[in-house]
């Protein structure tokens, strides 16, 4: 799968509209069984509410897109959550809305604002990111090349997760898939072709604002 946007935990937000409480659940899913196991997880913790609505997409190319209105007018509640993520263009995500009907009446307009708000406040909460491969990349240096190291690869812009002092400085990175090459040869520079560099298991990372979240 290549990179894609998600959301990077599990998210929730709450909100009272016309005396209607809408809670708003996201998490993000690698399959479709995951995304059925968090909404009945979901009606089993609000196993009370009046409703509980949900819309989920799973898939590199968005194949899997499922929604439910939970006996709510047609097309006021799950198309609208649908809507949300797919213009935000979000995969590998689900999310459920929760109501808890307080009285008044919203109407078909009225519910599809409520359902789009209560989905947004979900999605928000679980924090929007890119999904993006990174290969792990170790290695080891003398701290001889320490100063000079630490500059290229600021200067390359290739992320440290971290570096362990010991007998050598080891250097644990963080590369983006197709820059694998560009590292080694950058290493391979510095060190005089001396280093050992170990290319591990390719990785989604969550990023943010060009940084790694953890």
């Amino acid at each position: 799968m290549s990179n894609y946007k998600s959301i990077h935990k599990v998210g929730r937000d709450e909100i009272i509209i016309n005396k209607s409480k809408f809670i708003g659940s996201a998490s993000p899913v690698a399959n479709e069984e995951e995304a059925l196991e968090f909404i009945e997880k979901i009606r089993k913790e609000f196993k009370d509410a009046t409703h509980n609505v949900f819309a989920y997409v799973i898939g590199e190319n968005s194949s899997i897109q499922r929604y439910s209105d939970d006996k709510e007018p047609s097309g006021t509640a799950g198309m609208p959550i649908m809507n949300v993520i797919m213009q935000e263009n979000l995969k590998n995500v689900v999310v459920v809305v929760t109501r808890y009907f307080g009285g008044v009446l919203l109407g078909a307009g009225g519910l599809v604002r409520a359902y789009t708000k209560g989905a947004k406040i979900g999605l928000e909460s679980g924090i929007i990111i890119d999904k993006e491969l990174y290969y792990d990349v170790s290695f080891s240096i003398d701290y001889t090349l320490l100063g000079k190291m630490d500059n290229e690869l600021m200067k390359n812009e290739f992320i440290v997760k971290d570096k362990v002092y010991a007998g050598q400085v080891v250097f644990n990175l963080a590369v983006k898939e197709g820059e694998t090459d560009k590292i080694n040869n950058l290493i391979m520079e510095i060190t005089s072709g001396k280093a050992e560099v170990s290319i591990g298991q390719a990785f989604f990372y969550s990023i943010k604002d060009g940084k790694i979240i953890g």
